[in-house]
C-alpha cells in the first residue's frame, strides 16, 4: 500500500499560493486521471481518495491541517492504514530548487521546510519519499514566510503548467502498473 500527500494549507486564500504546489498537483491528478475528488475524512484530517485494492492500494491525501502540522495527518493516515514510511511520498514547494525544476529524493532533512520538519517529527523517520518541486527563491528580498504564500507569477504559472504532465508521469511510475 502507498501513500501519496500533496502538502499545502486548507484555507481558500492559500490555494492560488507556491506553498500549495503539492496539494494543487494530487488535487489535479486525482480530478483528471481518476475522474473524481478528493472527500474529506474528519478522523484522518485530510482529504482522501482511494485507488486500488489490498496491497495494490494508493492513498492520495490533502491534509486539512496547517503545512507546519502537515506530519500530524501523516501519521494518523500511515497507522489508520498501515503505511511504512518507505511507502510514503510527499509532494511538496522547494525553495532550493528554480521553478520548473523538481528531484525525487529519499531519506533526506527538512532544509527549513516545516511541512516536511512536522512530518518526520510525527512519523520519527526522515526515512520516506519526497517529490520536491522548485518555487524558487524571492528575488526581492521579501522573507520566506510572505514569498512562499504568494502566488505564482503569469511567467511561472507557464512553467508549472508545462512541468505538472512530468510530475504526474512521476506519480504513475509509483502507482506502477
Amino acid at each position: 500500500m502507498k501513500l501519496i500527500v500533496g502538502l499545502g494549507n486548507p484555507d481558500k486564500q492559500y490555494q492560488n499560493t507556491r506553498h500549495n504546489l503539492g496539494q494543487n498537483i494530487v488535487k489535479e491528478y486525482v480530478e483528471t486521471f481518476c475522474k473524481t475528488s478528493l472527500h474529506i475524512k474528519q478522523n484522518l484530517s485530510a482529504q482522501i481518495f482511494e485507488i486500488g485494492q489490498g496491497s495494490d492500494k494508493t492513498i492520495f491525501a490533502i491534509p486539512t491541517e496547517y503545512m507546519n502540522n502537515s506530519g500530524i495527518t501523516v501519521q494518523k493516515i500511515s497507522q489508520f492504514y498501515k503505511i511504512s514510511p518507505l511507502n510514503i511520498y510527499i509532494i511538496h514547494d522547494d525553495l532550493d530548487l528554480e521553478v520548473g525544476d523538481y528531484k525525487i529524493q529519499f531519506d533526506r532533512g527538512p532544509a527549513g521546510h516545516n511541512g516536511i520538519k512536522s512530518i518526520i517529527e510525527n512519523l520519527g523517520t526522515q526515512q520516506f519519499n519526497r517529490i520536491r518541486i522548485g518555487i524558487g527563491k524571492s528575488q526581492n528580498n521579501i522573507p520566506v514566510e510572505d514569498y512562499v504564500l504568494q502566488p505564482f507569477s503569469s511567467q511561472e504559472k507557464d512553467i508549472i503548467n508545462i512541468l505538472t504532465p512530468e510530475i504526474f508521469e512521476e506519480i504513475k511510475n509509483i502507482l506502477g502498473p
